[in-house]
């Protein structure tokens, strides 16, 4: 059989997470040419993952030693979240499923006799790690104790939506995008994807209105069978080319605009938070992702309620004076998905697919989420159009939970001392939600009454929110009135107990990745 011709039109992160992944799932069986212009910037606001993005790795063949030290790579054990409820207020949505006793979550006993007022550190080990800044491995490598073998291959193969519910990772990374794009260009390249710097002038359609072939000055008609839109938001060949039409969200996440800032630090007297901040402001709120030697922090915003000069102002004074000299990048966000982003011979992957804030850093999970199921549905001998069909819904049903989840946390958040924090009690919902909220003021979110498709969030991610953000009324399960509350409390105290013993035994991530960079030299 004649091995199919795919061609990546644009780079970056999704460009090469794409090209390294398919070349690993096909091997000869697929001919990829990248091509990527050297005059276009990428949107490097994408540097915070989910803790699946693990198997991405282990799928390529990777170890963390690998590749960490080449992307300044850092743990992320949860979201932090400040502000949001009230000024010097934080909580953790951590990556660590809610324990359970006899039949209800740890969050039902905390709302029915919590010991203290910090849900997130009564319920959640990571939480205080994150508090006291503590790495989630040993300065030998020694993962923290947990339910499941790191090396066991009992989930091997299983893509994310397989995978979940049945463990949860305790980390996930922290990376600069350019630098993962450019250990990925090796890394593909090595392994035979043929990688070309050019500007694609033209798409040529056939009669059937399929892209035959698309045009460079440097390299001239590049052809192939599937070509993959990875041209961030200016959907080159999805919108423009094929005309595929782009929903907006904006009518329920207002936020369309980032400032953002790379900002070279003293990490070892800094310090590396292991989890992601987002910095509630009067205007939207502010990221801060702590690397190996810099910080990367934006503030996401909604230009309707402050001015892009203004917002880069309110960035600088919140970093402080190490922000002085560093150049910004204003970012306009295209806040929505294409409407099918496989569509005809071409699919969409990363911006050009779609895009949500990164409150909850859902960007490399979309890429990373977008690649396995192209991979599953890829076009082979015997494949039928429906398939198509079925990777639009799981893009579709990914895109569209996450939205959900993310109008969740601005309705959730008490805070209401500006215009833009008083509207967002107002806006529009997505379908459902304001169904499935009535339900949760009575019984905490569960498998059976959030959004009911795969994308990437369980049940205990919307407890979190609820619980921290304050701003919604919730009540315990009414059945522990009747119950013995012992073995509850004695779970409490194991979480608390259990947080200490971790703190005094863990080192720092600043001391564990300068380890492991002595240790791959």
């Amino acid at each position: 059989m004649q091995n199919r011709k795919v061609v990546i039109v644009g780079g970056g992160t999704a460009g090469w997470m794409t090209a390294s992944y398919l070349r690993t799932a096909f091997g000869a069986g697929v001919d990829i040419t990248l091509i990527e212009s050297d005059k276009v910037n990428t949107v490097g606001v994408g540097e915070a993952t989910f803790s699946d993005i693990r198997h991405f790795f282990q799928f390529l063949g990777l170890e963390e030693q690998d590749w960490m030290p080449a992307c300044n790579a850092t743990y992320k054990l949860a979201v932090r979240f400040e502000n949001w409820r009230r000024p010097g207020h934080h909580f953790y949505h951590p990556f660590e499923q809610m324990r359970s006793v006899n039949g209800f979550p740890l969050a039902d006993w905390w709302l029915q006799n919590g010991p203290t007022d910090r849900f997130d550190r009564d319920c959640f080990v990571m939480a205080a790690l994150c508090d006291e800044e503590r790495n989630p491995r040993h300065l030998d490598g020694r993962l923290i104790g947990q339910s499941f073998s790191e090396d066991a291959d009992e989930f091997a193969g299983l893509t994310m939506s397989e995978h979940q519910g049945k463990t949860q990772f305790p980390y996930a990374y922290h990376f600069e995008a350019a630098l993962l794009a450019k250990f990925l260009t090796k890394f593909a390249v090595d392994r035979g994807v043929k990688h070309l710097v050019g500007n694609v002038d033209d798409v040529v359609l056939n009669q059937q209105g399929d892209i035959d072939h698309v045009l460079t000055a440097e390299h001239g008609a590049l052809h192939g069978d599937l070509f993959i839109d990875c041209t961030g938001f200016r959907g080159l060949l999805v919108n423009k080319a094929l005309e595929e039409p782009f929903i907006s969200f904006s009518d329920v996440l207002p936020n369309d605009s980032a400032v953002a800032l790379q900002v070279p630090q003293d990490m070892e007297k800094r310090g590396i938070r292991p989890c992601t901040t987002a910095t509630a402001q009067d205007a939207g709120w502010i990221w801060t992702i702590p690397l190996y030697g810099r910080i990367g922090t934006g503030y996401v915003y909604a230009r309707d309620y402050i001015e892009p000069e203004q917002a880069e102002r309110v960035l600088r004074e919140f970093v402080g004076p190490a922000a002085a000299e560093v150049e910004a990048n204003h970012i306009r966000m295209r806040i929505g998905r294409t409407r099918n982003p496989w569509t005809r011979n071409c699919v969409a992957i990363g911006l050009s697919s779609g895009f949500v804030e990164p409150l909850e850093s859902t960007g490399i999970f979309f890429i990373h989420h977008a690649i396995e199921q192209l991979v599953k549905y890829f076009p082979g001998p015997g494949w039928q159009p429906t398939m198509r069909t079925m990777f639009n819904d799981a893009i579709r049903h990914v895109m569209e939970g996450v939205r959900e989840f993310l109008a969740l946390h601005y309705l959730a958040a008490a805070r209401d001392d500006t215009r833009y924090w008083q509207d967002t009690k107002t806006r529009k919902l997505p379908d459902g939600l304001a169904e499935r909220l009535e339900r949760w003021q009575v019984q905490l979110p569960d498998s059976e009454n959030v959004f009911p498709y795969y994308h990437g969030l369980p049940p205990y991610s919307y407890m979190c929110i609820l619980l921290g953000m304050g701003g919604i009324d919730l009540k315990p399960s009414s059945a522990l009135a009747l119950a013995d509350d012992a073995l509850a409390l004695k779970e409490f105290q194991y979480v608390r107990d259990r947080g200490s013993e971790l703190v005094e035994a863990l080192p720092t991530q600043y001391d564990y990745f300068t380890h492991m960079r002595l240790g791959a030299r």
